[in-house]
């Protein structure tokens, strides 16, 4: 009976898709480099391309120019000239808003709010999941952004289904609870802990990193659950379902991505702190 509850062509659909996003997800970040700096772009720029989608941007010139922002912003990452990342962003505003004063009135003023916004959500936050790897420790460090997002998330609706009884957002996810969040930050912390137990002798840290990498995957598990309530409220205030179809069962790379690109900085700041 409970083996033919998930026996159908979307549960298939969605672990087959999932099984291939691992094995693209390994084959790209253990080796890192090129490999990964290359699928790192292409990820951001289909997460761009989703947002702008949703707000109608994706075929227009602030959505245009947001690309352009995006891939330059990369190749300074790559080269190491990171010193000019505020110039780009300013220049990057600085088109925008001629843009909006030229052609006015055909763009309004949200639309390049939201060209702006959608580039440094889904673009420049993605990024730090290739800089993390190119870190000090980086090929043991990446990881923990995926025990932060997806493993907490596990671990969160696993304590959902056995003790949620509150909600903790009850408009945007109805199904989320304050004990399955618990849970989540609990469970990320543990599987932190345990990973770093595995590794410890192969991570050079000043502090233990057990204790490290538990302290870094509490805070990254909830920022993870921000992530994912902002990528929902999103999609609420525009009324769609999915991002879009890229992944099979899954939806876009936003749906899939959504906490993966919040929690990616912030393990990028706290390994520096560490």
């Amino acid at each position: 009976m409970v083996l033919s509850k998930f026996a159908n062509k979307s549960f298939y659909t969605r672990l087959t898709s999932g099984i291939v996003l691992v094995a693209l997800m390994l084959a790209t970040i253990i080796p890192g480099g090129n490999i990964l700096f290359v699928a790192n772009l292409i990820i951001s720029l289909v997460g761009v391309y989703e947002l702008y989608k949703v707000l109608g941007l994706e075929k227009r010139l602030p959505g245009i120019t947001g690309y352009a922002a995006l891939i330059l912003y990369y190749i300074f990452i790559y080269i190491g000239t990171t010193e000019y990342m505020m110039t780009l962003m300013v220049i990057f505003l600085i088109l925008l808003l001629a843009q909006y004063v030229f052609l006015f009135p055909e763009y309004k003023t949200e639309d390049i709010s939201n060209a702006i916004m959608c580039m440094l959500y889904a673009g420049v936050m993605l990024s730090f999941l290739y800089q993390v790897r190119e870190g000090n420790n980086g090929a043991y460090t990446v990881w923990l952004i995926f025990l932060c997002s997806w493993g907490s998330d596990t671990c969160a609706y696993l304590a959902g289904v056995a003790f949620g009884k509150h909600k903790m957002a009850p408009v945007l996810s109805p199904k989320k609870s304050i004990e399955g969040a618990v849970g989540g930050v609990i469970g990320a912390a543990l599987l932190g802990a345990g990973y770093a137990a595995i590794f410890a002798d192969r991570i050079e840290l000043s502090m233990n990193p057990v204790i490290v990498f538990a302290i870094i995957c509490a805070v990254g598990a909830l920022i993870s659950m921000v992530g994912d309530l902002a990528a929902s409220a999103i999609k609420r205030n525009h009324e769609i379902k999915d991002y879009g179809t890229i992944i099979p069962g899954h939806g876009g790379i936003m749906d899939r991505f959504d906490s993966v690109i919040y929690v990616a900085p912030i393990i990028w700041i706290l390994l520096q702190m560490f």
